[in-house]
């Protein structure tokens, strides 16, 4: 048969450690977990980007945009640049892009694909200034008037 050990009263000091545990570990727990949202506006009517017509003649495979235009903020207020690459990697339909925003606290590089029309998931793979260690998701609209409505839904590590 075994004796049962017991680990004997619990002490003011232990009860404190036990509570402030728990409040470090809800802390971390609940700002671990928050998800930003910034709304963003490429605005591409006064500097439109520029394509570079590689290999055939008109819209084909690996045809580049060049582009560094305004970046606005929902009310149309300059905030930043837009500035980046893409590569048609599917005529009519799909190019594969990487661009930064550049904000004055700081940048976001995203890359993936930007489809010609409605809504591109690209993935923010990547920050500094305030938004070094940056992960998460830019959904990009083509609004057919020239701009695009960038919403990013990012975590900071």
């Amino acid at each position: 048969m075994r004796e049962k050990i017991y680990p004997g009263p619990l002490t003011t000091p232990m009860i404190l450690a036990s509570i402030l545990t728990a409040i470090l570990l809800w802390t971390a727990g609940c700002t671990a977990g928050r998800t930003y949202t910034l709304i963003t506006i490429a605005d591409a009517r006064s500097q439109p980007a520029q394509v570079i017509d590689v290999g055939d003649a008109g819209d084909s495979p690996g045809d580049l945009l060049v582009f560094d235009q305004p970046l606005r903020d929902v009310d149309m207020q300059e905030i930043g640049t837009n500035s980046g690459v893409c590569i048609r990697t599917r005529p009519a339909h799909s190019f594969q892009c990487q661009w930064t925003l550049t904000l004055e606290n700081g940048t976001i590089t995203v890359a993936g694909r930007e489809f010609d029309t409605g809504t591109s998931l690209i993935s923010i793979i990547g920050g500094t200034g305030d938004y070094a260690g940056i992960s998460g998701v830019m959904e990009s609209t083509n609004n057919n008037d020239g701009t695009f409505t960038q919403t990013l839904r990012y975590k900071h590590k």
